[in-house]
């Protein structure tokens, strides 16, 4: 005899919410139903390590039937007793229910936090309901009476005795009209694909064959590959194997990786991985809006998302691969994680993992970690700003060219500090657009003529990389063209060049009052007559113009212009002024200075027009 039971109001109001509300995406009741499927078989297959002859071949079953418009999951797994499918399918029943229904009060029932606040409630079995206008469960545990559920989603559910004559599970799932979608092959075997491929366990689908003769036959045809790539060991794996797989992940058939990763973690946090470090970087690297972000997150091999971005830090993007965890939890939807420390301690584990064998692939094999650098290396920069625990791990893998290399030639800070002279105390670098504006620079010649080497820096993220590199092998890095220039041997010649011609700088600072902020002498200069520097800790006109082009309105910052004492047209221009300080061409001399200074630095003119008007007439005076 049925027994009919009421469902309390709560678990009514709780199962309302999630048949309409929980889900964003309907198909993920197959794949709920499957993980549960699969979970069953686990648990026999374990009971049938000390009973053997319980041992069968382990399977799930999904079965749509068009004309009644049904759609049944088997499996032949633990299977359930009747107080088990009371425990068990009455899971929301439990204890946390009111509390969770007293939150949802407060936060409203419309509220975009309902499915982070239901991660307590394990009812995955109810997202049938999305797509059945009934539900029937018929199950048995070995010897005990098999036992049916069923339920319409409403106000109460039926429990009865049923026959069955082997352990397992059989659900029925009566479609509502606008489900039957559902009930095509295509579109199953789509779901099954897309979430539960790498499940253990073979899912199969009966389908009818008909020969040349109209006979009708059923065949099974399995619709999962069960060939989790990373559970096997690396040596078991074929070359085609892991670019198949690769091109699985990057959804782009033909591209190469240039190292596949394996990992294995046991303990507090079990998890298995296989990452790959592609070989080139993606259209859309720079495009965060369009990029997809993190690992494919699997759990006991069933899918859980394709960008999990809480497994991987934004400087690793270019990164992918799957992480498979054995013991992560889930909320009841599965589609949004619950606020979790294994997360990060996943997260803490694979960065480390993917940093050591960067370092390997430098170590061992530098000319693909070159190539590699070009595609990916301004990303991995960005690590240093914002991943301090890992910023001097980072630190060794970024490359520089710099003055002293050919270019193209790139080399890293450890080879920058061994082959300082023992006068060099720390690293000078230089930033700018590209290699030819840095390398021309003024500021370079008393650097040359000591013979340091100087780090160009000509990535777009390098100046503010900068802000947090801070120090390296306890050297401290300084701009060339940035600040003071101390240097004892040069400060007495600066100080008597600044005594001799003070007019001169006194002068051009009038002059160029709204484009200088001081005007003065140093020893930073051998060949040119002038150069132009940053005062202490301003931005530089490379970072101004970096702001600009992201439609950050930025000052345009005054500059501070040094001067060569030693330069021939400093004397000349002493000689003019010392003659007539009233020489209207001075000011004009004055101007050139200047935006020679900024060509020779690499900036834009701000009128090329009247510079090349000023250097024509200039021209004209000097051949009469």
């Amino acid at each position: 005899m049925a027994e009919t039971r009421e469902f309390k109001t709560e678990v009514q109001q709780l199962l309302q919410l999630m048949i309409h509300s929980l889900y964003s995406n309907r198909d993920i009741f197959l794949r709920e139903l499957v993980a549960n499927a699969a979970d069953a078989l686990d648990k026999a297959r374990f009971e049938s390590l000390t009973d053997p002859g319980s041992a069968r071949d382990w399977k799930i079953v999904i079965t749509p039937d068009k004309e009644a418009k049904t759609l049944t999951i088997s499996d032949n797994g633990i299977g359930m007793t009747a107080d088990d499918v009371v425990e068990n399918i009455g899971t929301i029943a439990k204890s946390g229910t009111r509390a969770f229904l007293k939150m949802l009060e407060e936060k409203g029932e419309n509220s975009a936090d309902i499915p982070e606040l239901i991660g307590q409630f394990g009812v995955g079995f109810y997202s049938a309901f999305m797509v059945a206008s009934s539900v029937e469960l018929t199950t048995r545990r070995g010897d005990a009476p098999a036992v049916r559920w069923s339920s319409t989603g409403e106000g109460s559910y039926e429990l009865d005795a049923a026959e069955k004559s082997t352990p397992g599970t059989d659900i029925v799932l009566h479609l509502k009209e606008d489900a039957e979608l559902y009930l095509e092959n295509w579109k199953i075997s789509e779901i099954v694909h897309r979430y539960s491929d790498f499940i253990a366990y073979p899912i199969v689908m009966p389908e009818k064959k008909i020969d040349d003769e109209k006979n009708e036959t059923v065949e099974e045809r399995t619709l999962n590959s069960q060939k989790a790539i990373w559970l096997r060991k690396p040596s078991e794996i074929t070359d085609d194997e892991y670019k198949s797989f690769y091109a699985h992940l990057a959804n782009f058939s033909g591209t190469e990786y240039l190292k596949a990763i394996h990992m294995t973690a046991e303990g507090a946090s079990e998890f298995k991985a296989l990452l790959f470090l592609p070989k080139q970087a993606p259209f859309n690297l720079l495009m965060p809006d369009i990029q997809k972000k993190g690992l494919q997150l699997y759990i006991k091999r069933m899918f859980i998302t394709d960008e999990c971005k809480e497994l991987l830090p934004d400087y690793l993007r270019f990164v992918c691969g799957v992480v498979d965890s054995s013991d992560l939890p889930l909320n009841v939807s599965r589609e949004i994680l619950q606020q979790n420390p294994m997360l990060d301690k996943i997260r803490n584990a694979v960065t480390g993992k993917i940093l050591t064998e960067l370092k390997k692939l430098l170590e061992n094999d530098r000319e693909n970690y070159e190539k590699f650098f070009v595609e990916f290396g301004r990303i991995i920069k960005e690590g240093i700003h914002m991943d301090r625990a890992n910023a001097e791990k980072i630190k060794d893998l970024v490359l520089y060219e710099s003055m002293n290399t050919p270019e193209g030639k790139r080399i890293t800070l450890k080879e920058y500090v061994d082959a300082m002279p023992e006068s060099q105390k720390d690293i000078y670098f230089i930033t700018g657009e590209k290699r030819e504006a840095v390398a021309s620079s003024p500021a370079l010649e008393y650097f040359r003529a000591k013979g340091y080497d100087v780090l160009f820096m000509v990535d777009p993220i390098d100046e503010w990389v900068m802000q947090s590199m801070y120090q390296y092998a306890q050297k401290f890095f300084k701009s060339v063209n940035k600040g003071d220039f101390e240097d004892k041997e040069l400060e007495e010649k600066s100080k008597a060049a600044q005594e001799k011609y003070a007019a001169v700088a006194e002068f051009l600072k009038k002059s160029l009052e709204d484009k200088v902020s001081e005007v003065r002498f140093s020893g930073r200069l051998t060949g040119s007559p002038c150069c132009l520097i940053v005062d202490g800790q301003a931005l530089s006109p490379h970072m101004e113009r970096l702001f600009r082009a992201m439609n950050q309105e930025v000052p345009v910052s005054k500059r501070i212009l040094e001067l060569n004492g030693d330069h021939p047209l400093i004397a000349a221009f002493s000689s003019r002024l010392a003659a007539n300080a009233d020489d209207a061409a001075l000011k004009r001399y004055a101007g050139i200075l200047y935006d020679q200074a900024l060509l020779l630095e690499g900036s834009p003119l701000p009128d090329p027009a009247a510079f090349a008007r000023e250097v024509v007439e200039l021209l004209s005076g000097v051949l009469k």
